[in-house]
């Protein structure tokens, strides 16, 4: 499928972030949207956490010490941060903006906590799409197929997706994944819509003028 959009008139990017419960199609989903499209970037966050082996830094994240990563909290330099098993994680305002004034739009692998961060801070740039299953029974049996979990885990991962839904409200849309490739292109045209809207379509202006 051709993703693109017409690229001759000029367009601000937007932050496209995706929750979901765990099992239901987030990765695959987020996967088939970036596949041959160049208009969208990942956001790289920073963390004050210590880089694994293979981990370039501001590639796979910004490492930074703690100090720092609390000076640029109060400096109101993150669109969003929280602090994870003592460790602080954060997405930096100044990349994504110059992406999204470039016209890409910036994906987020963030949780409903991140997002609700991002609909304060940024709600004119955000599209917020939550993702849910057809039903509880069919999340745990994909849960269950995935062969990958204890049951104690499993148990867990339900609690937690029951939370994660709870959220759905709070979301610009909601796609039913009852079915991956249609779930998918659902996904694929609130994408599309979003990119047109009128707002978003800096360039309008003067692509008008010249009819």
């Amino acid at each position: 499928m051709n993703h693109s959009i017409d690229q001759s008139i000029a367009r601000r990017g937007l932050m496209l972030v995706l929750t979901a419960p765990s099992g239901c199609g987030k990765s695959t989903i987020t996967q088939a949207l970036m596949k041959d499209d160049p208009s969208i970037a990942v956001s790289v966050s920073a963390t004050t956490r210590s880089p694994r082996p293979g981990e370039e830094d501001g590639v796979h994240y910004f490492f930074m010490e703690e100090g720092r990563f609390k000076e640029k909290v109060n400096n109101q330099e993150f669109l969003e941060w929280a602090e994870v098993f003592g460790r602080f994680y954060g997405t930096p305002k100044e990349p994504v903006e110059q992406a999204l004034s470039a016209g890409k739009d910036v994906f987020f692998d963030i949780d409903w906590q991140g997002a609700e961060q991002l609909q304060n801070n940024a709600p004119d740039d955000l599209v917020w799409i939550c993702i849910l299953p057809p039903s509880k029974q069919s999340l745990e049996d994909r849960l269950r197929a995935r062969a990958q979990d204890s049951e104690d885990t499993i148990a867990k991962r339900m609690a937690e997706a029951e939370s994660e839904a709870s959220h759905w409200v709070d979301a610009d849309y909601v796609v039913v994944n009852d079915d991956l490739d249609k779930a998918t292109q659902q996904v694929q045209a609130i994408l599309q819509a979003e990119r047109l809207k009128r707002a978003r379509r800096t360039g309008l202006a003067d692509f008008v003028a010249t009819l």
